[in-house]
């Protein structure tokens, strides 16, 4: 099995090029939503470090952001809580799709938690910071501040781009996307 790890900034469009792959995708982000939903043993961990934050379930986005806004040390235990399970996660996605040719991680903090392996194919989208920027305000849920808190965890996308096997140019236009995937499972498969 090769797996594909995509990497890139925030808001450059990494869930769309994963999906462009036609291969199974883990998508941490759409894994952390579900945790917050359905996820009780999480909530109960969680309500335990930060109980001012967290005293309902389903747990809402808005207190996650409100807690991680409020103090660094928050975003550090939320993100201990969340990413073991996180991993489980992924080790299940993994089991689950190991006939399969190639999968994709798509993974924010690939690199930052070590979750990728040296045999990993790494991919980085890269676009141009503007046309993020107008994409990024166009989400309901848009923070500045939650953006540079996030930004901070992560490893300078230089760094990320130089240990990437493949770039993809992502102007945000199906053609370029598809071109540029091609060339890539033509290489790698």
């Amino acid at each position: 099995m090769i797996r594909i790890g995509i990497l890139g900034d925030i808001g450059s469009g990494k869930t769309y090029v994963a999906k462009s792959f036609g291969y199974p995708v883990f998508n941490a982000d759409k894994e952390v939503g579900k945790l917050y939903k359905k996820n009780k043993k999480i909530f109960n961990k969680l309500k335990k470090i930060l109980p001012k934050y967290f005293n309902s379930y389903p747990i809402k986005k808005h207190k996650v952001t409100e807690a991680i806004l409020a103090n660094s040390n928050n975003f550090k235990k939320i993100i201990n809580v969340v990413h073991l399970e996180i991993r489980k996660k992924m080790n299940v996605f993994l089991k689950k799709n190991k006939n399969k040719k190639v999968v994709i991680l798509d993974i924010p903090l690939l690199l930052e938690n070590r979750i990728n392996k040296k045999s990993d194919i790494l991919v980085f989208v890269q676009s141009k910071k503007l046309d993020i920027l107008k994409r990024l305000r166009k989400r309901t849920n848009f923070n500045q501040k939650l953006l540079n808190k996030f930004r901070k965890l992560q490893l300078s996308l230089v760094y990320k781009k130089r240990k990437s096997h493949f770039i993809i140019k992502n102007n945000f236009t199906n053609k370029f996307v598809k071109r540029d995937i091609k060339y890539i499972l033509k290489k790698v498969l």
